[in-house]
């Protein structure tokens, strides 16, 4: 949560998302095991959905189906919404990227991995180096940033709508 903090202090206009697979499992937790794949099922229609209305739609659909039976689970989720849906409002090429924190943390559990195992063997500057070198080899196996082209507009505040470029023009009425 010390992050959030900073993040706010230093960059008081940044969206912020919360990553759907740690959301998932955290939700996953409160549930018991006989609900899990019903349960799993309604939380993929929530961030899978095409735009953020459907998903809205979706979101108060699983409020609806669960809340009753499962309050814990539904307040978990509840608590993040705006957090969860904040991938929306940027290009739809990256939200395959931004909608989840799990590409980022496989590559330092390989580094914590390497780290720990290392841990009193290496100098300060030698273990730098042997994490710089392990992201540097992890980093062959990654993704590029689909959509590449949109990080510019992003970062200008080009408005997003569902993952489409937003166009403020009002429409012209047929005369």
């Amino acid at each position: 949560m010390g992050f959030w903090a900073a993040l706010d202090e230093v960059y008081g206009g940044t969206c912020q998302q919360r990553c759907w697979m740690h959301k998932m499992a955290n939700v996953m937790n409160c549930m018991p095991k006989s609900m899990q794949p019903k349960v799993k099922s309604a939380l993929h229609e929530i961030w899978q959905a095409p735009t953020k209305e459907a998903a809205n739609k979706a979101f108060n659909l699983f409020e609806d189906m669960f809340e009753d039976k499962y309050p814990k689970a539904v307040n978990n989720l509840r608590d993040d919404r705006e957090e969860l849906m904040a991938f929306y409002d940027f290009p739809a090429l990256h939200w395959q990227s931004i909608r989840t924190t799990n590409p980022i943390e496989s590559t330092f559990a390989t580094i914590r991995h390497r780290t720990k195992r290392a841990k009193g063997c290496l100098t300060d500057k030698g273990m730098l180096h042997m994490m710089f070198k392990l992201a540097e080899c992890a980093q062959k196996n990654w993704r590029r940033l689909r959509g590449f082209d949109f990080l510019a507009k992003v970062i200008t505040g080009v408005r997003f709508v569902d993952g489409v470029e937003a166009t403020d023009k009002p429409k012209r009425k047929a005369a």
